[in-house]
Order: structure tokens, then sequence, then C-alpha cells
């Protein structure tokens, strides 16, 4: 009895084992027959759209492809200002035919009809109708429209002749001026600068000058006219470099700059060189570091400094070292440049000499009021000196204030003429644009001054500068200023005298 019971019990939990997992595999039969209905479905439903989707891309690929010829003569109204028009085998219609048409239909009936043609440009889009979904124009507007292209058209053509006008002149002008310095170089070749001593003080010598020398005997001109007082040679270059360049090897060794007798010299310095070298005609991008003639223009400063440590290196030096390299060969730049700054004015403006400076300035003010009284009294009641403008120009030599092709013609004369065409050029710059600085107060005269505009016009400035007179009082640029030195001079033996009484 025990036995079946026994029995009894294990059958029955057996049978409750294999009935809970019958259920339980009922439930994921259920499952996957539910997930498998759906997939089945999608599946159904995504061959239909792809089915729908391939016969809307051959029915647009047929309409776009092979109705083209009948898309072109049958085309919408509507306007196709940035879409590709289709080539067409007609020639292309001008404004004039495109009105001629728009007016014709107008005419025929007011009711809106699809255009014949395509607009090729905006021209079409002010004559052609408006797209159907738009009011159409009124009588009013649509003749203002035509008015208003009409002048549009008509502004064009005249700023489009304007402009070939003033290419055919500058084209021409080139021309002659091309034409000029070739001429000009087979006499400067041929006949000068063989006789240069006999021929440079000649009238017609100094006519040519003054119309500015050509670029390739421009270097040998200015190293004729400069001279060499100094006798200076190849040879005493290549020594001078030596020192320098042993110079700047004790620099970067020991980070400072010393003489053998142990004293620095602040303005040779090796890193204000660099910066000034750095500023020198940075549009130009060959005096920079990597540029060609970086090293070059590096080399003739650092030898003047050695030559000259009395003067060493003054800050504006570097561009007119640049114009001589550009024009000389290295040896021949560094003798012109020494010669160059040897010059008195040159002198007292690098060293500094106050007292001379000043006694240029005041004869600068002589021949400005005597030329430009209007604007020197301008200048006096904005407490304007001469030396906040005039320092500038003549530290570089107007490198840096005027265009260098400018610049280099002024510099022509100024070999010529000498430290008097300086201050000529100054007087030439502010007759130039006078009427412009009587506008201005102090803060804008300096500024302006200081950067003169950058298309400053070649012909007009020496056109000024003919215009000037270098005479006051039946005295000339030397005679006023050897008699304001002698007026120093005077000061000076006075003074004594006075201290003593």
């Amino acid at each position: 009895m025990q036995k079946e019971i026994l029995i009894s019990c294990s059958s029955s939990k057996v049978d409750g084992d294999l009935y809970f997992s019958f259920k339980r595999i009922l439930k994921y039969y259920r499952i996957s027959l539910f997930f498998n209905l759906i997939n089945q479905h999608l599946l159904s439903l995504h061959k239909k759209l792809q089915l729908r989707y391939f016969m809307l891309c051959d029915d647009v690929f047929a309409r776009n492809l092979f109705s083209r010829k009948q898309r072109e003569a049958q085309s919408a109204p509507g306007w196709k200002l940035f879409g590709k028009v289709p080539l067409r085998e007609s020639p292309p219609k001008d404004s004039k035919t495109i009105q001629q048409e728009y007016e014709a239909k107008v005419s025929k009936s007011g009711q809106r009809k699809n255009l014949e043609f395509e607009p090729l440009s905006t021209t079409a889009l002010i004559l052609e109708d408006r797209p159907a979904n738009l009011p159409a124009k009124s009588e009013e507007e649509a003749q203002r429209h035509r008015q208003e292209y009409d002048e549009m058209v008509a502004e064009a053509k005249k700023r489009e002749l304007k402009e070939a006008q003033k290419k055919k002149k500058q084209m021409k002008e080139r021309f002659k001026q091309e034409e000029s310095i070739a001429n000009a170089m087979v006499v400067w070749n041929n006949e000068i600068l063989p006789n240069w001593e006999s021929m440079r003080g000649t009238r017609r010598v100094r006519d040519l000058w003054w119309q500015g020398l050509p670029p390739n005997v421009r270097g040998k001109v200015w190293s004729l006219a400069i001279g060499n007082e100094m006798n200076i040679t190849s040879d005493l270059y290549e020594i001078f470099l030596s020192r320098a360049k042993e110079r700047w090897k004790s620099f970067r060794e020991t980070g400072s700059e010393m003489e053998s007798d142990g004293t620095a010299d602040r303005e040779s310095s090796l890193d204000l060189i660099k910066l000034d070298i750095s500023r020198t005609f940075p549009p130009l991008f060959i005096f920079q570091k990597g540029g060609p003639y970086h090293d070059l223009l590096h080399s003739v400063l650092g030898a003047y400094t050695c030559y000259r440590p009395d003067v060493g290196y003054v800050q504006g030096m570097s561009f007119i070292a640049a114009v001589l390299i550009l024009n000389l060969e290295e040896a021949e730049a560094f003798i012109a440049f020494t010669n160059l700054l040897n010059k008195p004015c040159q002198m007292a403006f690098f060293r500094v000499d106050h007292e001379l400076m000043l006694k240029y300035f005041a004869a600068f003010e002589v021949f400005f009021e005597e030329n430009l009284p209007r604007l020197f009294n301008h200048f006096k009641s904005s407490n304007l000196t001469p030396d906040l403008y005039l320092i500038d120009w003549i530290f570089t030599l107007y490198t840096k204030s005027l265009p260098l092709d400018v610049a280099c013609r002024v510099w022509d004369v100024f070999c010529r003429d000498g430290e008097e065409f300086l201050f000529r050029t100054g007087l030439g710059i502010l007759r130039l644009y006078e009427e412009v600085l009587l506008q201005m107060d102090f803060i804008h005269i300096a500024q302006f001054l200081t950067r003169l505009p950058e298309d400053t016009p070649s012909e007009r400035l020496f056109s000024c500068i003919a215009n000037t007179q270098m005479i006051s009082g039946n005295r000339k640029w030397t005679q006023v200023f050897n008699a304001l030195l002698k007026d120093k001079e005077m000061e000076k033996s006075s003074s004594p005298t006075v201290k003593n009484s």
C-alpha cells in the first residue's frame, strides 16, 4: 500500500513536469509563428513598395531623358534663372528679339500663354511674363520694367565704353613710355655714359635725367653721380664683411655684441638690423628671411656698421641699401651706400645732429612759405612742424613713403641735384595734396603725410615739383641754408661774450 502511494505520487510529479514543459513549448511556438507572420507581411509590403519605386523611376527616367525635345518645344512657363538651359539648334535670341516677341504676344491677346522661348539671362526675366501661379504684370509695370531695363543697358554700355577707353589710353601711354625708355637707353649707353664727364652737365642730359633714367642704366648712373670720395674698393668691402660675420658669430655664442675694446654699440645691434630688414618693402617679399635678397641686405648693412662704428646702424638705412641692391651688384651697392650716407644732409640726420637738423627744417620752411603760403599758415595754426613728416622722408629718401617706381625717379634727380631736391620733393608732395591737407586737422595731417596714398601719380608729382621754385628773395637753397649756418655760428661765438658781460 505504501509502494502504490509512492508510485502514484511520482507519476503525478512526472505528468506535471511534462505538462509544464509542453505548455512552455506551445508558448514559444505561438510567439515564433507570430513573428514569422509579421516577417512575411513586411516582406510582401517591401516588395510592393520596391516595385512601385522602380515603376516611378522608369516613368521619370522616360519623361526626362526621352522626351527632352518635346519639353523644349512645349516648355512650361516659369523662371529658369539658375537652372541649366539645354543647347538649342537655333542661335540664342538677343534682348531686342525677346522684347519684340513679348510685345507681339501682348498685342495679340491679353491672355497669358506659355512662352515659346526659355530665358537665357536676367534680361529675359525683366521682359517675359510671370509664372502662372503669380499675378500677371500690369501694363504700367511692364512699361516701367522695360524702361528700367533700357536704362540699365545704356548705363552698362556707357561704363564698358568708358573702361575700354581708359584701358586703351593706359596701353597707349604704356607703349609710349616703353618706346621713350628704349630710345633713352640707346642715348645713355651710346652717347652719354662713354662721355660722362663732358656730357653730364649739358642741357640735353639734364632734361633726359629729369624724365627718369632707364632701369638698365639707372644703377650705373647713380654710381657715377654719387661718386666714390671715400675710395672704397671691393676688397675693403670683403674685409669689413668678414669682420661683421665674426661679430655676428661672437654674438650668437656670447649673446652680446661687444667690440674689441669692450664697448657695445646699441645702434648696430644685430637685433635692430634683423628687425628693420623684416620691415623693408614687405609687399615685395624679397628682403624678408628666406627671400633672395635677405642675406645680401644683411651683409651690406653689417659691413657698414663695422666700417662706420661712429654712425652705426640707424633705422631707415635698410630702405636705402635695399634700393641700391636692386640696381647694383653687392660690392657696388656697398660703395654707393657708404658714399651716399657720407653726404652732409644724410650724415646730419643719421648722426642725429639736432642743431644742424633744425637748420635744414628752418631752410625748408623759408621755401614752404614762399611757395605755399596758405598751407604754410594752416600748418602754423595747427602747430605742425616739419620734423613730424620730413624726418621719415629724409631718413629713407622717400622710399618708404612713395611707390617704389616714383621713389626711384626721385632718386634719379636727387643724384643730379643733390640735397636741395629732397626738400623740393617734399614741397612738391605738399603742393600735390594741398587742397586735401587744408581740410584736415593736426592728427589727420600727420597721419596722411606719414602714409601717403599708394597711387601717388608720378607725372602729377613731378609737375608739382617743377612748379616749386627754390628761390626766396633772389636767394637759392644753398644761400639760404648757409645764411642760417652763419647765424648759428654767430650765436655760438656771441654767447660767451654775453655771459662775460
